[in-house]
């Protein structure tokens, strides 16, 4: 076999791609309880199908979601990208604490359809201070205004 000195070929860089987010607004959806996309949301349809939460039966799509956390399943990353593709995704998702499974979720979106769902971590206070049905525009900042 033969030895390349122990220096491993280098793989051709792969030149980043990025979409400048645009901002995107809607009203927002105010969630009692934290959401499970998986088991949870419908993505054909958008609804709120967790027959737990106490919101069921609301629909998500074009919604800016607001909750203190997601929860749970890593299947939720499935979910929100599959309804971003039915077109049936929330306009944005707010929480109170980060929550990766949904930041992957918006990612694949943007990698196979070209759409993000912004997903935005706000102060606690910031977050309480939102009213359901509140009309609200999210920058391409990550900034959160009345609209």
């Amino acid at each position: 076999m033969h030895r390349l000195g122990g220096v491993r070929p280098r793989r051709p860089r792969r030149k980043p791609v990025g979409r400048l987010v645009t901002g995107v607004s809607g009203r927002a959806l105010v969630l009692d309880e934290p959401l499970s996309l998986w088991g949870g949301m419908d993505p054909t349809t958008g609804e709120l199908i967790d027959a737990h939460h106490p919101q069921r039966g609301a629909r998500l799509t074009g919604r800016v979601v607001v909750m203190p956390s997601g929860r749970g399943s890593s299947s939720s990353a499935s979910v929100l990208a599959e309804a971003v593709r039915a077109r049936t995704a929330p306009a944005a998702i707010l929480l109170g604490e980060p929550d990766l499974i949904l930041a992957i979720g918006s990612a694949v979106a943007e990698e196979l359809y070209g759409v993000a769902v912004p997903i935005v971590v706000l102060p606690a206070d910031r977050l309480a201070a939102i009213r359901d049905g509140t009309a609200l525009l999210i920058g391409r900042d990550g900034s959160v205004k009345t609209a």
